[in-house]
């Protein structure tokens, strides 16, 4: 494997760990009007400013990356939607005591779900990455570090309040 292939891979990691904890977050508990699960909203690092001025992305750059998040949003939303709709299933069978062969059923289709869902975004970001230098790479890495740990630090949202994207 190659320098820049590893560097590549090591990117996407970084960039799926962002995804996965941010869509590990709670949401806010289910109400009428709101249901019980939800999309986690991407953070769109090709448009903040910090993320630009930072990484030296130019617009070039940041349109091509945009581009790309346009044409792959519509297939990440079906699979999102569809997963949502195997999880919802899958927590109305356990609710209803259903036959473990009926739920070992639901949960393949749950899990199969998720990995064509991690898949279609993962191979986005390595789309994605593949617009930055290697040095803009490098230092996106550490951006995305600083960034988690900011997250980490952060006190948890009330869910009462409109969250900020």
């Amino acid at each position: 494997m190659t320098k820049t292939m590893r560097g590549l891979l090591a990117a996407v990691m970084v960039l799926a760990a962002t995804a996965t904890g941010y869509a590990q977050q709670p949401h806010p508990p289910a109400t009428p009007s709101v249901p019980s699960f939800t999309q986690p909203q991407p953070f769109a690092w090709w448009k903040s400013e910090q993320f630009k001025k930072e990484l030296g992305l130019t617009a070039d750059q940041s349109g091509r990356i945009d581009k790309i998040w346009e044409t792959t949003r519509p297939e990440l939303r079906q699979e999102w939607d569809e997963l949502q709709r195997f999880e919802e299933k899958l927590s109305r069978l356990i609710q209803n005591d259903a036959d473990e062969s009926v739920l070992a059923r639901q949960i393949d289709r749950v899990e199969t779900a998720r990995a064509n869902t991690n898949k279609t975004r993962s191979l986005m970001l390595v789309q994605m990455l593949k617009t930055l230098t290697p040095d803009q790479r490098s230092r996106f890495k550490a951006l995305n570090d600083r960034w988690q740990q900011d997250l980490q630090h952060r006190p948890p949202a009330d869910p009462r309040k409109p969250r900020d994207h």
